[in-house]
């Protein structure tokens, strides 16, 4: 068994189509209220569902960090403005130095969404694309984590982990290696992903999307509502923490635990048997010194596809043996894909804040093949462990374990 080293989550925040900041996610969570819609984003003329965060075009990026304009930063500064987790990483930069303090963020397609505009715009007899467009400061995968860095000054690791839906999962894992091996004190970890074409066209081809609300764990789901997010949180070696978030009785939130895994099955579909989600799980438990009986709620990945959930749930079931209630918020919120392991780890740690599980949406058939006790109403009870699951493409999982303790 790995020894434990858990970090203080000093601050954390989430913006998605249920609203901007942590109290708008709660209360939506806590009404079973979705976010969901039908799909107007710009002309694209799918029959599907989506989760689009509303006013980003109103989103004006601070003047010295104007080339990075595109939708993904307008939705990452969105996000850091909102329950103060701006003060808190600057806070963090003025307490250990700008070198000790590193940015890990997750996404998958960054700004292409810019370069997919721009090719619309392509010279008629050259095809050159317009020259206002900006490659490195929109469409380049590191444009988010180059983005944030600058934006607070910091000057220690910066990187960006794109491996689909577990993208944003990866990133607490990262950074918890990075801190642990004493490279920073402090690191900013999350996700953002924004609609864009190639997403929502590409699930499509492989059809994947739903031409309805996503209903995981029902009998009759049949895929995806892709959506968008950003999520962040800010966490501290315990002897460099000031101070963490309170829980309502005064506790402190902290990552106790992370696993990885890459079971390499397929490039777009999982193990039929779950091995590698078992695996994340499993890794998951032993680095933060755990049993699965300590685990008190599981927010599962979810997406709503028959293989999906299937998968998971024979993987939950091997690791947990049904002791454990799980739900999906996906229903709620949409599938943020690069954003979705660290939009589903801050509802984790607003769980272990509030003491809610909450429902799963949309579940109206369970499907009696899927023996998780999944949840269908919303539940209020103290909890001390939660768990997150996030399981992406190719085979690349990722599994978080968040806890509460005394302060």
């Amino acid at each position: 068994m790995s020894k434990p080293f858990p970090l203080h989550v000093i601050a954390a925040t989430a913006t998605s189509c249920l609203g901007r900041g942590n109290a708008a996610q709660l209360a939506r969570l806590r009404a079973r209220d979705s976010g969901l819609a039908p799909c107007r984003f710009l002309d694209v003329p799918l029959k599907t569902w989506v989760g689009e965060v509303a006013g980003l075009d109103e989103i004006t990026l601070p003047e010295p960090l104007a080339g990075y304009d595109c939708r993904n930063n307008r939705l990452a500064e969105l996000g850091l403005r909102q329950d103060g987790f701006d003060e808190a990483v600057r806070d963090a930069v003025r307490r250990h130095g700008a070198g000790r303090v590193a940015v890990f963020l997750g996404t998958s397609t960054s700004g292409m969404l810019e370069m997919e505009l721009a090719y619309r715009r392509r010279d008629p007899a050259t095809g050159a694309l317009p020259p206002e467009f900006d490659y490195a400061g929109t469409h380049n995968t590191f444009s988010l984590s180059d983005y944030v860095r600058r934006r607070f000054g910091i000057e220690g690791p910066a990187m960006v982990i794109s491996a689909a839906c577990a993208s944003g999962a990866k990133a607490f894992a990262s950074a918890r290696r990075a801190i642990q091996a004493g490279l920073v004190d402090a690191a900013v970890v999350g996700g953002v992903d924004s609609l864009c074409l190639t997403t929502l066209y590409g699930f499509n081809s492989l059809e994947l999307l739903s031409p309805d609300p996503c209903r995981p764990y029902d009998a009759r789901r049949n895929g995806i509502s892709i959506a968008e997010a950003a999520a962040f949180a800010l966490l501290e070696r315990p002897g460099a923490a000031a101070s963490s978030p309170a829980a309502a009785d005064g506790d402190v939130l902290r990552l106790v635990g992370t696993g990885e895994s890459s079971d390499a099955h397929h490039m777009s579909s999982p193990h039929p048997e779950g091995l590698g989600a078992r695996l994340a799980m499993s890794r998951a438990l032993d680095s933060a010194g755990l049993a699965p009986t300590d685990v008190d709620y599981m927010n599962l990945h979810g997406t709503a596809t028959p293989s999906n959930d299937l998968a998971e749930d024979l993987a939950v079931h091997a690791v947990f043996d049904g002791r454990v209630p799980v739900s999906s918020t996906k229903a709620a919120h949409g599938h943020t894909l690069g954003a979705a392991g660290a939009l589903e780890a801050v509802i984790a740690l607003l769980c272990l804040r509030e003491g809610l599980m909450p429902a799963g949406l949309n579940c109206d058939a369970p499907d009696p093949a899927l023996r998780s006790p999944y949840l269908t109403a919303n539940r209020t009870a103290p909890l001390r462990v939660v768990m997150s699951n996030s399981f992406g493409f190719g085979g690349v999982n990722g599994s978080l374990l968040f806890d509460r303790i005394a302060s």
